[in-house]
């Protein structure tokens, strides 16, 4: 069940523990966030009201169900959740990278300033998912995109990053269900999914060992 959570950096604190460096951290990324939403759209106007456990908790889901991950690919970023908040976090470690993948000029010079201004460490690409995967050579631990695509969509995209060990990290809502029934006779996968504590129905899906099925 959801729980009613403080709009706050507090919030972090029923997803995993940071320190307050990392919470300082995410703060001004709050900061630079409704700064640079008066004039371009990042988010849903209305999430500004809840920023804290719509957007920040909520992204913080991702590296909370893969603690071990090092090497991030995040698609779609957007605005940089969940990757850039991954990015902060990993920050606090020392060690680690996530790749952060958007098209948008706009928001890419977002994450640009965001993460010079915070230390995350991420490395934005201003290039689209297909073009990216296409030459990027790297191993993966873990590749998280939220609100990008359906689950069949996602995987085709994700697919040449989730090579070994790498797993998919995805945020899903209410219509998971429905997207799993479409994604399974094409792709097979071992799954584990973990309910989210901040929205009700939705959930964070981990995805192992993923691979086209045999179309015959």
């Amino acid at each position: 069940m959801a729980k009613q959570l403080p709009n706050s950096a507090e919030a972090l604190d029923a997803i995993l523990n940071v320190s307050r460096e990392t919470k300082d951290r995410l703060q001004v990324y709050v900061g630079l966030l409704e700064k640079w939403q008066k004039s371009r759209n990042l988010v849903a106007p209305a999430t500004l009201k809840t920023v804290w456990t719509r957007h920040v908790a909520d992204s913080a889901q991702a590296f909370a169900v893969a603690p071990d991950a090092r090497t991030w690919v995040d698609l779609g970023s957007g605005a940089g959740f969940p990757g850039l908040v991954t990015g902060i976090i990993l920050a606090e470690l020392g060690a680690g990278v996530v790749h952060l993948v958007e098209s948008n000029s706009g928001k890419a010079a977002f994450l640009r300033t965001v993460a010079r201004e915070t230390g995350a460490r991420v490395v934005i690409h201003t290039i689209r998912i297909e073009a990216f995967t296409a030459e990027f050579r790297e191993s993966v631990d873990a590749v998280s995109a939220r609100a990008l695509a359906p689950l069949d969509e996602l995987l085709s995209l994700a697919e040449p990053l989730l090579s070994g060990n790498a797993r998919a990290v995805f945020h899903k809502g209410q219509d998971f269900v429905s997207e799993l029934a479409k994604a399974t006779p094409s792709w097979a996968f071992d799954l584990l999914e973990q309910f989210s504590p901040i929205e009700a129905g939705s959930r964070i899906v981990v995805l192992r060992h993923v691979r086209r099925r045999d179309p015959s």
